[in-house]
């Protein structure tokens, strides 16, 4: 499951708050401007609402009206107690400094505006979800972060790379040896079997293959046959689908057994091109030795290995991604990276990292360090029977890939 961000969601609705309490305390009209004057308390309701007296500041002219007082200041500024006698009171009030009511008294209770309240509301309910969004965030990701190692998954990472690339190189020297010895192995097989007369596959169809018939349309040999294809010898011979297709895989047979049967000689004295080619891919193994294909084998395990492992633990490589992993994913973390603890601990007490670069350094040679090929004639002198026993070896691999059922080869 997919990790859901929360408080995020929290934090930006809290955000979203506040802007809009900015947004409304912004669109509220601001205080005009204002000059404070004393005010004289004529008369005064329980309540605080007032008949004052008060001289204008720019006019200098005295003006009676209505006024809200402070209903809640000292006594002694309150009548009678203010000037005994008189039943008169003292406060101060604001009276306005600009405008064309310029001296008029001016009430702060007249300019109570809701949307300040609205503003204030949604900037304290938009800071609480922002606190609580940020806090909450905060400890479920350091719950979330505690399996995140990106020194073992880096280390895992460099390793699984050395082993692919030491299996790959030996991938791509046994491959040159392949490309090297099919050329020449296809020859000798097709040669020998344009020895073979197309009479010996009289026992496909029991006897009735019309030898005679099928030497006057060009086919005379297994080889032939196999190049014609099961339609082209039922086309010479006039033998019928089935009979024609038995005949062809008579042939398909005969020369799989002639290809197992065959050796490509290893002629260093004078070579030609094909077969110097087919020297120096082979003395590339031979000086690696066999110890490097147990290396690239144990590279190939490993780094299969390793890629299964890093594939689990790859939220661990880094806080972003483990945050953004789900449950399940968080939940296989710990055994992946436990995993590659033990895989990189081992290969560390065997050495096995400087294997591998030794061995790739060994394959990365290859033949282009002896472009004449005279190393290699030189070495294949000194010891032939192993670059015979890696060729076979090489050579009944790929014969063993080869014998697939050839079914579509036919036609």
């Amino acid at each position: 499951m997919k990790h859901v961000p929360f408080f995020r969601w929290v934090v930006a609705l809290g955000l979203v708050l506040i802007g809009c309490a900015v947004g409304v305390y912004m669109a509220t009209s601001d205080y005009p401007e204002l000059e404070q004057v004393d005010l004289t308390v004529l008369r005064e309701d329980p309540d605080g609402a007032c008949t004052v007296r008060w001289t204008d500041p720019y006019e200098l002219d005295e003006h009676v009206g209505s006024y809200r007082c402070d209903a809640e200041r000292d006594d002694i500024l309150k009548a009678p107690d203010y000037e005994p006698g008189t039943n008169l009171g003292w406060d101060t009030g604001f009276v306005l400094a600009e405008g064309p009511h310029k001296g008029d008294l001016y009430s702060l209770d007249e300019d109570t505006d809701d949307s300040l309240g609205l503003s204030d509301q949604l900037l304290v309910a938009g800071l609480l979800l922002t606190i609580t969004g940020v806090i909450g965030g905060n400890i479920r990701s350091l719950s979330r972060l505690s399996g995140v190692n990106p020194a073992v998954v880096r280390r895992a990472r460099r390793l699984r790379e050395a082993a692919a690339q030491v299996a790959k190189d030996h991938v791509l020297a046994v491959e040159a040896i392949r490309k090297a010895w099919a050329p020449l192995h296809e020859a000798l097989v097709s040669e020998q079997l344009g020895r073979i007369p197309v009479a010996q596959l009289r026992k496909a169809t029991r006897g009735s293959l019309p030898v005679r018939k099928l030497e006057r349309n060009g086919i005379r040999t297994v080889r032939d046959v196999l190049d014609a294809g099961a339609w082209g010898a039922a086309h010479a011979s006039g033998l019928g689908r089935r009979e024609a297709e038995e005949v062809w895989a008579a042939a398909r047979r005969t020369a799989d057994r002639v290809g197992q049967d065959t050796t490509v000689p290893l002629e260093a004295d004078r070579p030609d091109e094909s077969t110097l080619a087919l020297l120096k891919a082979l003395r590339v193994l031979v000086e690696a030795g066999p110890a490097t294909r147990r290396v690239a084998e144990r590279g190939g395990r490993l780094a299969a290995a390793l890629e299964a492992g890093l594939a689990d633990a790859a939220p661990a490589s880094g806080w972003r991604l483990m945050l953004g992993a789900g449950r399940e994913e968080r939940k296989a973390v710990p055994t992946a990276v436990a995993e590659l603890r033990r895989l990189l601990h081992e290969t560390e007490q065997d050495g096995v990292a400087e294997q591998f670069a030794q061995a790739s350094v060994d394959l990365l040679r290859g033949a282009d360090g002896d472009p004449a090929g005279l190393s290699a004639r030189v070495d294949y002198d000194t010891r032939p029977a192993e670059y015979y026993a890696l060729l076979a070896e090489v050579a009944n691999a790929s014969l063993r890939e080869a014998a697939a059922p050839q079914d579509d080869r036919r036609h």
